[in-house]
């Protein structure tokens, strides 16, 4: 790559910006990934914003010195030292690196179990209560019942949506999760369920038992209410599952 070259005048799939976005940040060069947080170029010679991450390395790595490593701990007045390297661009720098560290210190927290139709409703609540088209999710769990993530499986009409059991246990499976509790909202506000709902529901029980994915619960939810189909029916007891 020539250094002098303005990024604009690269072809685009060799411009560090769109190289980010299609092949992620890993396939970019630590110069590139600095001319992102640079913006433009200059210096000495009018190089390139890339062309310019690259002499700022090797400005830093003088004296066999890692260059990464300096960046590391370095101060705003150190980059300002660098011609072509201004207040923007330093502090630009200095806050990515401070992010970064933040990032990689940062412990993730511990997943809460989802021990009750009240949290597991309180989950989707933002996904599901007051939408005015009928949407069917589900909370994916691990064995402890912890939450692994949410996924809404289709989206539907004002009065109905579709939801095949091949669909809901292909996500389950996808993501690994070993216990499943299903949701979708009624538009209309009544949580009762219908006798779709409670077909679907058998023949999801029917699914988690032969493949050994425990299905928790269904939920129904609605203006700000919320029913759960195991509280509510004697599905549960047609089909026992080892929880």
């Amino acid at each position: 790559m020539t250094y002098t070259l303005r990024v604009a005048d690269l072809p685009l799939s060799d411009r560090p910006r769109e190289r980010l976005m299609n092949q992620g940040s890993h396939a970019l060069t630590e110069a590139e990934l600095i001319a992102i947080l640079l913006g433009t170029g200059q210096g000495p010679g009018k190089l390139s914003a890339v062309g310019l991450g690259q002499y700022l390395l090797q400005q830093l790595g003088q004296h066999q010195r890692n260059p990464l490593t300096v960046l590391r701990d370095i101060h705003v007045s150190e980059l300002m030292a660098i011609p072509g390297i201004g207040p923007a661009k330093a502090t630009a720098i200095v806050a990515a690196i401070e992010l970064g560290k933040r990032a990689f210190s940062s412990l993730p927290e511990a997943p809460t179990p989802i021990e009750n139709p009240e949290a597991a409703a309180a989950l989707l609540a933002n996904q599901l209560m007051w939408q005015t088209q009928e949407r069917f999710a589900v909370l994916l769990l691990d064995i402890k019942h912890r939450l692994l993530g949410t996924q809404i499986i289709s989206i539907g009409t004002a009065t109905e949506t579709i939801a095949h059991p091949r669909d809901i246990f292909r996500e389950v499976i996808r993501q690994g999760a070993t216990r499943v509790i299903v949701a979708h909202n009624h538009p209309s506000g009544q949580t009762d369920p219908s006798p779709e709902d409670i077909s679907l529901t058998r023949q999801l029980l029917s699914g988690a038992q032969l493949l050994n994915i425990p299905l928790l619960d269904h939920l129904i939810l609605g203006n700000g209410n919320f029913s759960s189909l195991r509280q509510t029916t004697n599905l549960w007891d047609e089909f026992p599952q080892e929880i």
